[in-house]
């Protein structure tokens, strides 16, 4: 009897919209041979990672275990599964597959991270295959919101495993491969042990739509606006800049991509041979010559981005054009959860500017790229796994995914990130746990979510901070009076003084009056500054700010 096991070990995108990052493993516990599924980000929020720029999968349990790590695999290009590759490669070291367009866009992601591209290899989706130590891998397509999206198959020596990829169950996606109901079937007649599946819209109880049912009311809508028209969407949602650009095309309208990621993706798209019959586009510079009512921009920034074109256009102005009253603002998006002040903000900029601004609540103007839950029951029944493991969302949605599989007789769990679920037997089990966490990309460097770089930023923009400087001479004699400089505080204190002037004053008070003892000792001195200048903020306007305390000591050669 074999005493090797299959196990799924999730190190970000279980439990989250975002940062996906799976590993499967087989072989005798604690030596199994290891490949990775996916490799994104999810993105930060003022509220909680004030100055980050992208979070990022702690990779830390899977590099201590390099050594037996065959490969990454990954299933589409959209930011959640390859936005990370650039900047984590290094930790890992090993060869990246995908199919065309994928590969195109990870090489994009190695390039401007500063690794080598040609470390990621362009794979045909089945039956072309890739033999990884214990595995068998094959890429079939799948419908999404962007071309060449792939679910994977991994073959082992304890049974198929079969993930979903991001998917929808849409037969017209105008851009990219159908779904195929018949090469799922396929897929299942074969014996599938466990399908992972993607779970964002397990809550939504209609069946999905195509991405055709948006051209009828798109095009209505370029008819019938009066001024500009502007358009944000995902940038790498190739089929909707096409369904946009046709729409306008068909209203008279010129169409404007603004943005480096909408340009990048449509050019990748293009080279790749994806993308056909797209309408000529026009520049910035161009657009600028031509009448509002006769143009669109399609621009990035649909989650409210604050660098992107939707965020700057709403502050007044992008590459020379701007918006005003009269003009129409069309989100053919949806909001990703946690984004929701950052779109707000947007939308409400542009009203006060007299835009009208629309979205999806009417369900006219965007379709998901994920699958509802009637889409979800046929995957199960097409692929008849024996067990099912939810993938891709919030845990509330990966337990109501869980709980619709049970209740249709398919054995499931719920594996959260850190979790490791043995997938040996007739029914999943979990049989570990590992440290998981995240890391932040905060301007050019990696910063680990225990370094205190986020905590203290946070703690800053909730207390404020205060710089006191102490100069002391060599007999520990306060050379002048000790002197503070505040940032993020009120500038005065509850009688109208200068808070500053407050702090120092009693500064002064506690150095005149602390002994020889605590004036030699750094520790005790930086201490009770420190209390001295909280107690005072928290007198004075209510707050306990970070204290920063340089103390100088002259000694005399």
């Amino acid at each position: 009897m074999s005493n090797d096991r299959l196990i799924y070990l999730p190190l970000g995108g279980a439990g989250e919209v975002g940062m996906n990052a799976y590993v499967f493993g087989y072989g005798p516990k604690g030596r199994e041979r290891l490949i990775l599924v996916d490799l994104g980000v999810t993105f930060a929020d003022m509220g909680t990672t004030p100055g980050v720029d992208l979070i990022l999968p702690d990779l830390t349990w899977l590099e201590e275990r390099r050594d037996r790590l065959e490969a990454i695999i990954i299933t589409h290009a959209h930011e959640d599964h390859v936005g990370a590759l650039g900047q984590m490669w290094h930790k890992l070291q090993v060869p990246v597959y995908a199919r065309d367009f994928t590969a195109r866009i990870a090489r994009l992601k190695m390039r401007d991270a500063g690794q080598d591209p040609e470390q990621v290899r362009t794979v045909g989706k089945a039956p072309e295959a890739l033999e990884l130590g214990p595995f068998r891998v094959q890429f079939f397509p799948v419908a999404h919101s962007l071309p060449e999206a792939s679910g994977v198959i991994i073959d082992t020596p304890a049974g198929r495993v079969v993930h979903s990829g991001d998917f929808k169950a849409d037969q017209s996606p105008g851009v990219g491969e159908p779904h195929d109901p018949a090469l799922l079937a396929e897929i299942g007649r074969t014996g599938v042990k466990a399908l992972l599946c993607d779970s964002t819209n397990v809550m939504n109880l209609h069946p999905g739509r195509s991405e055709l049912s948006l051209i009828e009311p798109i095009t209505e809508l370029m008819r019938s606006a009066k001024g500009m028209v502007v358009a944000t969407t995902f940038a790498s949602n190739v089929a909707r800049l096409k369904t946009l650009a046709l729409a306008a095309q068909d209203a008279g309208r010129s169409v404007c991509l603004m943005g480096r990621a909408m340009l990048r993706m449509t050019q990748v798209a293009t080279e790749a041979g994806i993308l056909r019959d797209m309408p000529p586009t026009i520049s910035p510079e161009e657009a600028r010559e031509i009448a509002r009512e006769n143009l669109l921009l399609i621009v990035t920034g649909s989650q409210g981005e604050r660098r992107a074109a939707s965020a700057q256009l709403a502050r007044g102005n992008y590459m020379g054009l701007s918006m005003k009253e009269g003009d129409t603002f069309l989100f053919s998006s949806m909001t990703i959860p946690g984004n929701e002040r950052e779109v707000g903000w947007v939308v409400n900029a542009l009203s006060e500017m007299g835009v009208d601004v629309l979205d999806n609540s009417e369900r006219r103007y965007h379709v998901s790229g994920h699958a509802n839950r009637p889409d979800l029951m046929e995957m199960q029944d097409l692929i008849a796994p024996q067990m099912l493991i939810p993938i891709h969302g919030e845990h509330r949605m990966l337990r109501e995914h869980a709980k619709l599989a049970l209740a249709r007789g398919v054995r499931a769990l719920v594996v959260p990130n850190g979790s490791v679920c043995d997938l040996t037997g007739d029914a999943p089990v979990l049989v570990d746990e590992v440290q998981t966490g995240r890391v932040y990309l905060d301007g050019s460097r990696l910063v680990g979510a225990m370094d205190g770089v986020i905590r203290d930023r946070l703690r800053m923009a909730i207390g404020g901070h205060v710089f006191v400087t102490l100069i002391l001479d060599e007999e520990n004699e306060a050379l002048g009076a000790p002197w503070a400089e505040i940032a993020g505080l009120r500038s005065e204190g509850r009688g109208g003084q200068m808070l500053n002037e407050i702090i120092e004053n009693a500064l002064e008070d506690f150095v005149t009056r602390a002994g020889h003892k605590v004036l030699a000792d750094d520790d005790k001195l930086n201490d009770g500054l420190r209390r001295v200048v909280r107690q005072v903020v928290m007198e004075e306007i209510g707050k306990k700010p970070e204290v920063t305390i340089v103390v100088s000591r002259l000694v005399n050669d």
